[in-house]
């Protein structure tokens, strides 16, 4: 087949491009559904609890993947900076997973455990208070609004039928783990449980 032929028709061209790209996202997907580290959780790794997975939805929510990045690449300058690079096993329970691609702030990756409760507390109201050069807007609703934990029990259900390991028991207690808890409490129990997976199973 020429090349003169190929390119004068448009419909052939479109389905042999279509062809091509086809075969060449098959060769580069369907192999990573077979290797154990991309899906498998690194030792160490647990679920959300209910509490974390709620500040999970917060953090979504309120878009703080549209500045924080939550995938260290396996460069000097970024392990350096950030800790330990990101390994696929970390994210097998994230449904969708937030590795982003901005970093208008550092990346979250290894942030759980770097900082206090009361030092993220401070820093969500106003992180001004902590970090005099930060552009971050500041989050103080987060405090006042309450988790009734209505619909908690169905989001770990839907995890679980995407494959996150969650029992009877973890869904039936869900609503009690969350109830009366602010969006405040939430989000920093899912900022503190950011790369402890890696941290205790390394």
């Amino acid at each position: 087949m020429s090349h003169e032929k190929v390119e004068t028709n448009v419909g052939l061209l479109a389905i042999l491009v279509i062809l091509v790209i086809s075969i060449g996202g098959l060769v580069e997907i369907v192999p990573l559904f077979f290797l154990k580290e991309t899906t498998e959780p690194v030792k160490g790794l647990k679920p959300y609890t209910a509490l974390q997975l709620e500040g999970r939805d917060v953090y979504i929510r309120e878009g703080c993947y549209l500045c924080h990045s939550q995938m260290i690449r396996p460069f000097r300058a970024e392990t350096e900076r950030y800790g330990h690079y990101s390994v696929a096993g970390e994210f097998v329970y994230d449904h969708p997973f937030q590795w982003g691609s901005k970093r208008t702030g550092p990346d979250l990756a290894r942030v759980g455990g770097r900082y206090s409760d009361d030092w993220h507390r401070v820093h969500l109201t106003n992180p001004r208070l902590v970090v005099p050069e930060s552009n971050m807007p500041g989050f103080p609703w987060l405090e006042e609004n309450k988790l009734t934990g209505e619909s908690t029990p169905d989001k770990l259900k839907a995890m679980r039928t995407l494959g996150v390991p969650y029992t009877d028991e973890d869904i039936a207690g869900a609503t009690a783990a969350v109830k009366d808890k602010t969006e405040m409490d939430a989000i920093i129990a899912y900022l503190q449980v950011l790369g402890t997976s890696i941290k205790a199973g390394r």
